[in-house]
């Protein structure tokens, strides 16, 4: 087959909008370049796994929120007034502790990510793969998202509570916001930290993770493997 024929063919399956389209795509390259089953499914389990080692594991390092500006996390909405008016009368040094707290927290409980995550990446099937393989360019995280969400859920919550009560978080919350609610014109606020803690550090997870995967859809020079190289071509 040409250079131009073959270009052709995978410019095609740019353009496939199923699985049956992008399966004849594939049973059409000459052998050289073909690829099997297999071979698309370990390679999305490929990509999804360096995202998870690559990425997550950096969330769990001190500041892996705090210094991260894609995903750390600040003041739930009805707070935000919170901060401002303790920067603004002095108490910067307060409310940087306070967001740090919240941080920590949640770099406590990713740890607990990885084997769900491995998990998941296990479960994925041909079907699974073909389907990301042809979506967009967070596709995969999407699927992780649905497979990972609640349970991940249900192991951050329990950890950032106890994170919380081992650096004191409820006396530098106590102090914050009893600081706050004494000032004059303010009305009181008594947020469940805890349950927002938990999402923003599951959005931190799905955003870092959708960071990798669209690098290796987009960049030729972040598909490390040969394998990664081979099936990601298929997208290109």
């Amino acid at each position: 087959m040409s250079t131009k024929s073959l270009s052709l063919f995978i410019s095609f399956i740019m353009l496939a909008t199923s699985c049956a389209e992008l399966q004849q795509v594939i049973n059409q390259l000459p052998k050289t370049e073909t690829i099997s089953n297999t071979d698309i499914a370990s390679g999305l389990k490929q990509a999804l796994d360096i995202g998870i080692d690559k990425q997550v594991s950096k969330l769990t390092q001190k500041d892996g929120f705090f210094k991260n500006e894609l995903v750390k996390i600040l003041l739930p909405q009805e707070l935000q007034k919170v901060d401002k008016t303790l920067r603004d009368i002095g108490l910067g040094n307060l409310a940087d502790e306070g967001l740090k707290i919240l941080n920590r927290a949640a770099e406590d409980a990713v740890k607990e990510a990885t084997p769900i995550f491995v998990n998941a990446v296990k479960d994925i099937t041909f079907e699974d793969a073909k389907n990301i393989l042809l979506g967009s360019n967070n596709a995969a995280t999407e699927y992780l998202t649905s497979k990972t969400q609640t349970e991940l859920y249900n192991k951050f919550k329990p950890v950032i509570d106890n994170s919380f009560s081992k650096v004191g978080a409820d006396q530098i919350w106590t102090n914050l916001i009893t600081k706050y609610n004494a000032l004059p014109l303010t009305s009181n606020v008594n947020p469940d930290l805890t349950d927002y803690v938990t999402n923003e550090a599951l959005d931190g997870i799905y955003t870092m993770i959708a960071v990798e995967e669209k690098e290796i859809r987009t960049k030729i020079s972040s598909r490390t493997t040969d394998l990664l190289k081979k099936v990601f071509a298929l997208q290109d």
